[in-house]
Formats: structure tokens, sequence, C-alpha cells
């Protein structure tokens, strides 16, 4: 933990460096998990954006209705796991390549690469 100060009339603010996974942070069970589906579903939301789908268009390519559309949009994953979120990028135009790899940790990590 790093004590800053703003100004020196004004009292100390404590800061907290991240761990660089805000759901672990908050202390949330499997925050890798919860970043990698966040991840994806920032794709999903940008894909969507970008094509300029209406919610019940987008609806209809990933196969669910316009009120889950609209949760993805504002970043809940709901109930959808990490491979539904996969199966909504592809139907949305995708490739998805996922690699595995040794580590001389006791546990692995999750991540996403976006391109």
């Amino acid at each position: 933990m790093t004590t800053k100060f703003a100004k020196k009339s004004e009292k100390p603010i404590r800061i907290t460096e991240s761990s660089g996974n805000v759901f672990a942070d908050l202390g949330m069970d499997n925050p890798e998990q919860e970043l990698l589906k966040a991840k994806l579903i920032l794709q999903i939301y940008r894909t969507i954006k970008d094509r300029k789908l209406t919610q019940v268009q987008a609806g209809a390519l990933l196969g669910i209705k316009q009120p889950h559309v609209s949760s993805l949009m504002r970043g809940q994953s709901g109930t959808f796991s990490v491979e539904r979120l996969m199966d909504f990028l592809q139907a949305l135009g995708h490739d998805i390549d996922i690699a595995v790899t040794s580590t001389r940790k006791d546990h692995g990590e999750m991540s996403v690469t976006l391109r």
C-alpha cells in the first residue's frame, strides 16, 4: 500500500496498487474467469457497435433474445459461460485461437488477446 499526499495541508490518501485484475482486487470468486468473460464481452460489444447492429439484429445472429443482448452490452455476463461467449464471437465472424502453455507456477492463468 502506498500513501500519497495531494497537498501538504490535505489528509493522506491511501492508494492500493492493483493486481492487474479488478475482480481479484474485489475478492470475487474465480477472478481469472471473470476477467476472461469481461474481455470476451468487450469484443462482442465492439463488434456489435462497429457493425451498427441493433440489439434485435444482434440477438438474431447470436440466437438469444434482445434483453440478453442488452445485458451483454452493459457488460453483464449473466449466466453465459466462457464457451457460450466464444460461440457468440464466432457467430459475429471472429476466429478464436486457444493456446496452452506450461507454467512454472503452482496455478496457471487464463488470458485473452484481442487482435
